[in-house]
């Protein structure tokens, strides 16, 4: 997931809930992604990073909310996931403690 889609889907989430709750985005783009000039020779060394990205397994939690409903909470992730390249669940934290 690129640094631009993260920002693009917290921007999505903040301008829906218009400043009624907090977003906490739980993941960082930390690894960069490097690439040559066109028609450049191989060889001379690694090209300058590009973008950054950030390497996502099943299960990590993306993004966080609070202050908002449930049903404004699922609009704002709905949003969200449409700006983002891989598939999403939405989870609440007391879905998880009915579970238990």
């Amino acid at each position: 997931m690129t640094a631009r889609q993260i920002e693009a889907a917290r921007v999505a989430m903040t301008r829906f809930i218009k400043r009624g709750g907090k977003i906490w985005v739980r993941v960082f783009p930390d690894k960069p992604i490097t690439k040559k000039p066109q028609e450049t020779r191989m060889g001379k060394g690694k090209g300058a990073p590009e973008e950054w990205v950030c390497v996502i397994r099943p299960g990590r939690i993306l993004f966080e909310m609070e202050g908002v409903s449930e049903v404004e909470a699922r609009q704002a992730m709905r949003l969200a996931a449409a700006k983002l390249s891989i598939k999403t669940k939405f989870a609440t934290r007391f879905a998880q403690e009915k579970a238990s």
